[in-house]
């Protein structure tokens, strides 16, 4: 049975109502089975070194709706370490050029909203939206034929702000 959007999008109200900061009232420590009684199965699950990360995404497809990734982080015996919104400035900021693939990127991101082709790149073009603390945004990770990361930065998103012909 896919996640059910419903669910997400409710996750997500519930968020921005209590504010950015928020832990689903999920406490480090939680159990495997509270995580998922409180935010409902995972769009994605992640094998980490010591355990898993849970991936709560509304991408791909995020336009007009989602511009966010919950990550719930368990430990090795199945354990909440933390809850939190994966698409900021701060955690864009890590990608390191270079050195990160395409599967790192998603690790940490979970899916982009939409992937493209351009006549000047050699490669895919992962786009993620998001919303800062003022606007609507994209950032896009530039990979080569290798799928390595060669060029990553934010943009905004005029899009909502269009007037409609």
């Amino acid at each position: 049975m896919p996640f059910p959007f419903f669910r997400l999008v409710s996750l997500v109200l519930a968020a921005a109502l209590a504010g950015c900061a928020t832990n689903f009232g999920l406490e480090p420590g939680a159990s495997r089975e509270q995580v998922l009684s409180r935010m409902g199965r995972p769009t994605a699950v992640v094998k980490l070194p010591a355990g898993e990360r849970l991936q709560y995404s509304t991408q791909p497809g995020a336009y007009p709706g989602g511009h966010h990734a919950w990550m719930a982080d368990l430990d090795a015996n199945g354990r909440l370490v933390r809850v939190y919104q994966a698409l900021t400035r701060d955690n864009f900021g890590r990608i390191r050029v270079g050195e990160w693939t395409r599967a790192q990127v998603e690790q940490e991101f979970g899916p982009p909203a939409w992937v493209d082709r351009v006549t000047n790149w050699n490669g895919p073009i992962m786009t993620y939206a998001w919303h800062d603390d003022i606007s609507d945004k994209f950032f896009w990770v530039y990979l080569d034929d290798r799928g390595v990361v060669q060029r990553a930065h934010p943009g905004n998103d005029y899009r909502r702000t269009l007037p409609v012909p």
